[in-house]
């Protein structure tokens, strides 16, 4: 069986419980599902040279340490194409890192930076902290494909979300917001033609008691692995042609 190595980047904190929940989610993913990850925490502040891994998990957490190492996270995984899972935090730092350097927007993250001139991110009008709800997904799209249903029921703990005058600019230009909740507010990301990209503002790590891993989890973990399956073969492609 193929081991994945993924990064999980964020600044690991006893206080998070989605970070708490890590080790439960690998056992798991293990046991339930045949899928071995070998996991590093990686800080933020040193979210660099990620190009090796077989996937980047962007988990929850903001305000992060350092915005760039985030944004750069996302970006590494989208550039390259290493499967990626983005995660409240994350899910609001990939949009951050799609509008800056695919799009060029000048734009800020409200909690990073409160004193900028245009934010992408903004304070929610109603707190999701402790929060439950619907997910509306859309037919056909990657998540509604891997949870097998169009409506999810999912837990959340944020503050922040898209400002809705950049959803169309961001549809435009190339993204697809596949999950919304019952109002139509923004609640998943994917990025078409990428081999596994996707991110939601809610946290899929908070899902039941944490030792049956999210159906998104386990997707990711799967795609992971058979990066790092591909990789192996190829290796043992040269090598016997050697």
């Amino acid at each position: 069986m193929t081991t994945a190595r993924i990064a999980l980047v964020g600044d690991r904190s006893p206080g998070v419980q989605a970070h708490v929940r890590i080790p439960s989610i690998l056992e798991g993913l293990r046991e339930r599902d045949g899928l071995t990850l070998d996991a590093y925490w990686i800080p933020t502040t040193e979210a660099e040279g990620l190009e090796g891994f077989d996937g980047i998990w962007m988990l929850p957490g903001s305000p992060y340490r350092s915005e760039a190492g985030a944004v750069n996270a996302a970006r590494t995984a989208r550039e390259h194409g290493i499967p990626f899972l983005g995660t409240c935090g994350g899910f609001q730092h990939t949009l951050l890192e799609y509008a800056r350097n695919v799009l060029g927007l000048p734009v800020a993250h409200a909690e990073n930076t409160p004193g900028a001139d245009d934010f992408l991110l903004l304070p929610l009008a109603c707190s999701l902290v402790g929060h439950e709800g619907t997910v509306l997904l859309a037919p056909g799209s990657l998540a509604e494909k891997i949870i097998g249903a169009e409506r999810s029921m999912e837990r959340y703990s944020c503050n922040f979300g898209l400002n809705p005058g950049y959803l169309p600019v961001l549809e435009e230009g190339g993204l697809s917001f596949t999950g919304h909740d019952e109002d139509g507010a923004v609640r998943v990301l994917e990025l078409p033609g990428h081999p596994f990209f996707l991110a939601t503002l809610f946290q899929p790590e908070l899902a039941g008691d944490g030792t049956r891993p999210h159906p998104i989890i386990t997707a990711f973990a799967a795609a992971s692995v058979a990066r790092a399956a591909s990789a192996v073969s190829a290796a043992s492609a040269v090598s016997s042609a050697s």
